[in-house]
């Protein structure tokens, strides 16, 4: 069954990606009355969410970010559908880089980096962008789908645009495989990690558990660490900020530079609330030791 229905969903995959962007955006307003009017996906993760992390704002002002991450959140969905079709240049015309010279710094010194974001803004656009630019060559690591098919149409978005995967289980591997590669590694680490496995810390007003991965293979490789931040600067344009955290991570003391980027990206969600990704259940794990636990 799962097979039909890639097969029957292929082709309207291929004519949302053909859309020029001012009529996709109006398909994505639809999409925005039946997914946030209509259905209600996820209305209640995305509130309680909303809520605890921004505990000094009024329901009308959580109303408000949470109807704009709806509409975000149907235009990311068409804007990731577009790198199925979309051309180098077109999509040049979408984003712009603030400042490249700290991988211009790190270029000509051929020294390979890592990069640390969240899922903030148009991050696949902006990863296809990002390859574009005459700087290291991009890896982005991702969770492979169970479904071979969908799998197969997912690497081939993430590729086409000359970006490079590593499976997540196979990060460290892959990296040290590359090492005579000029490359910048990037870690999307605002995922939750398994139970037990992460670092514990207040994040937007809530115990959360943060991916540990980025700083051990950070401290292993000693590579420099870049923040980066795809910023919406309206519908369908982005900004590209970047920001040594640190050149040398292994001089930090443990779980040093996981509070750096973390708090980094809570600076950029405060900042721009509607393009991060509300609906993931990032806070369901309790931290141990508490009493709801």
């Amino acid at each position: 069954m799962s097979t039909v229905l890639y097969y029957l969903s292929l082709p309207v995959l291929y004519v949302l990606s053909w859309l020029p962007f001012k009529l996709m955006y109006l398909v994505s307003d639809l999409l925005y009355l039946l997914i946030y009017r209509v259905i209600g996906y996820r209305k209640s993760v995305v509130t309680e969410n909303l809520r605890k992390s921004f505990p000094d704002k009024t329901e009308e002002e959580i109303c408000k970010i949470r109807s704009d991450f709806y509409h975000f959140l149907c235009d990311l969905g068409l804007e990731t559908i577009k790198t199925l079709t979309i051309s180098p240049d077109k999509l040049k015309d979408h984003f712009r880089f603030e400042d490249m010279s700290v991988f211009e710094h790190y270029q000509q010194q051929g020294q390979s980096v890592i990069i640390v974001m969240g899922h903030l803004g148009s991050w696949e656009l902006g990863g296809g962008y990002f390859s574009q630019l005459p700087l290291h060559q991009l890896y982005v690591i991702y969770h492979p789908l169970a479904n071979l098919n969908y799998e197969k149409l997912l690497f081939k978005m993430r590729t086409r645009l000359g970006t490079k995967l590593y499976p997540m289980k196979s990060t460290f591997r892959g990296m040290i495989k590359n090492r005579k590669e000029l490359t910048a590694t990037a870690f999307i680490a605002d995922q939750t990690p398994n139970s037990g496995n992460g670092h514990w810390m207040t994040f937007m007003n809530q115990d959360t558990a943060i991916f540990k991965g980025t700083e051990t293979i950070a401290r292993k490789l000693d590579y420099p660490v870049i923040y980066l931040s795809v910023i919406r600067e309206k519908r369908g344009q982005y900004r590209i900020e970047s920001e040594l955290l640190v050149e040398h991570p292994k001089e930090l003391a443990e779980n040093e530079l996981t509070e750096m980027h973390t708090r980094r990206l809570e600076q950029d969600i405060n900042n721009h609330p509607a393009t991060w990704l509300w609906s993931h259940r990032r806070w369901k794990h309790n931290k141990p030791g508490d009493i709801s636990d």
